[in-house]
């Protein structure tokens, strides 16, 4: 029977990167009940989660670090969403 490959060990910046996504999928699910923003904007983040997790997944143990800042990045973009949907677009 064949050696089986030697596998890099998995690193924790991946796994605290999806942790955080989780986190963001949360808040992106709260914030239409919370700020009462429309379903289009909140169906938007969820398309950016979604493709932060698929880039998340694709990068899982070639760019961990890279893994780890998807969700500050999409905390970012949700936090910069609310704040101008409520400044601008009259979102309470």
């Amino acid at each position: 029977m064949p050696d089986a490959a030697p596998r890099a060990p998995i690193s924790a910046w991946s796994i605290s990167g999806l942790v955080g996504l989780a986190g963001v999928l949360f808040l992106i699910a709260a914030t239409r009940v919370a700020v009462g923003m429309p379903w289009w904007a909140v169906a938007l983040l969820v398309l950016a989660w979604l493709v932060s997790l698929v880039l998340a997944l694709a990068w899982f143990s070639r760019r961990p670090r890279a893994v780890a800042a998807l969700p500050v990045v999409l905390g970012l973009v949700w936090f910069a969403t609310v704040v101008a949907g409520a400044r601008w677009l009259g979102w309470s």
